[in-house]
C-alpha cells in the first residue's frame, strides 16, 4: 500500500512518518497554549517556593520575612502586658493584626494609608482575616491578659499577600510567645496547632494553586483558604469574578489548597514545622 502527496509516492511507513512530522509540531503548539502551562512553568497543583527567614528584625519579640515566589512580607509579633478595655478582668488574652503595603510594593506607587486618613476597605478586610485566623488556633485563656500585635507589611507584591501574611504571621506569633514564656511561663501551650494559608483560583475552567499577580488578575474565581495541620478549615474566602462556579470546582480548589498547606513534604505547614519543631509553643 502506498500514500501519495503532491505527486510523490511514499510507502505506508513513510506516510506515517510524514504525518507525524506534520502533526507533532502542531500538537506541541497546542500544548504550549493550554491553560495549565503557567507563566513560570509550574503545574496547576504546584505552589511557589515558600521561604521563611526568622528573626528578620531586631526589636520585635517575633519576626520573619515570609516569601512566596516574588511576594515578600515582613511579619512581626509584639507582646503587650495588657488587653483591650473591653477584655479587662476576664483573664483572657487577645491577638490582633494590622496589614499594609509599602507604596512601591506594586507595579505603580500607591499612597500610604496615613495619607488618606484611614486604611482602605481592602486593608481592613485583610487585617481582620489575619487576626481571626491566628485566634482560631490560640488558647486565649492560656495566653492570659496579654495582647499580641501581628504587623504584616508587604514590601513586594506578586499575588497571595494575605495568605503569605497569615503563614508568616503564625511563625512570628510562635516566636514571640516562646520568648515571652522564658520570663513568664504559660499554664499550658497557648497555641493549639499549626496553621497556614494559600490562594487558589480558577482560570478557563482549570484550578490553580498559589496564583501570582499575572494569574490572579485573569482568574475567573479567586479563593483564599486558611487551614490547620489537622486539615480543619478556618476560613474559605472566595468569589466568582464573572460566572458562578460549581461545587465540583470548589472541591477541586480545596483539594489543591489542602495539598499546598498540609502536604507532608512541600506543604507550608511542613516548612513551618521544619523551622519551629514539632510543637508550636
Amino acid at each position: 500500500m502506498e500514500y501519495s502527496r503532491q505527486g510523490t509516492v511514499y510507502p505506508l511507513s513513510g506516510a506515517t512518518a510524514l504525518l507525524r512530522q506534520t502533526l507533532e509540531p502542531q500538537a506541541e503548539e497546542v500544548k504550549e497554549k493550554r491553560p495549565h502551562n503557567r507563566p513560570d512553568g509550574r503545574k496547576p497543583e504546584a505552589a511557589r517556593p515558600f521561604v521563611i527567614t526568622p528573626d528578620f528584625t531586631m526589636h520585635a519579640e517575633g519576626s520573619v520575612l515570609a516569601a512566596t515566589g516574588n511576594t515578600k512580607v515582613i511579619c512581626t509579633a509584639s507582646v503587650e502586658a495588657k488587653v483591650p478595655q473591653w477584655m479587662r478582668g476576664q483573664g483572657r488574652g487577645w491577638i490582633t493584626a494590622e496589614y499594609d503595603m509599602l507604596p512601591r510594593a506594586t507595579h505603580t506607587r500607591r499612597p500610604r494609608a496615613a495619607a488618606g486618613g484611614q486604611p482602605s476597605g481592602r486593608t481592613l478586610e485583610i487585617q481582620r482575616l489575619i487576626g481571626r485566623s491566628l485566634r482560631a488556633v490560640a488558647d486565649l485563656e492560656a495566653l492570659g491578659e496579654r495582647t499580641v500585635w501581628i504587623d504584616c507589611d508587604v514590601i513586594q507584591a506578586d499575588g497571595g499577600t494575605r495568605t503569605a501574611s497569615i503563614a508568616g504571621g503564625f511563625v512570628a506569633l510562635v516566636l514571640a510567645l516562646r520568648k515571652s514564656a522564658e520570663t513568664q511561663p504559660f499554664p499550658r501551650p497557648p497555641i493549639t496547632e499549626f496553621l497556614s494559608a494559600v490562594s487558589v483560583g480558577l482560570t478557563a475552567g482549570l484550578a490553580l494553586v498559589d496564583l501570582d499577580y499575572a494569574e490572579d488578575s485573569q482568574a475567573d474565581v479567586d479563593l483564599n483558604v486558611v487551614m490547620t495541620e489537622s486539615m480543619g478549615l478556618v476560613e474559605v474566602q472566595g468569589n466568582a469574578e464573572g460566572h458562578p462556579f460549581s461545587r465540583a470546582d470548589l472541591d477541586t480548589m480545596l483539594s489543591l489548597a489542602e495539598g499546598a498547606i498540609a502536604g507532608r513534604i512541600a506543604g507550608r505547614i511542613a516548612i513551618q514545622r521544619e523551622l519551629l519543631g514539632r510543637r508550636p509553643v
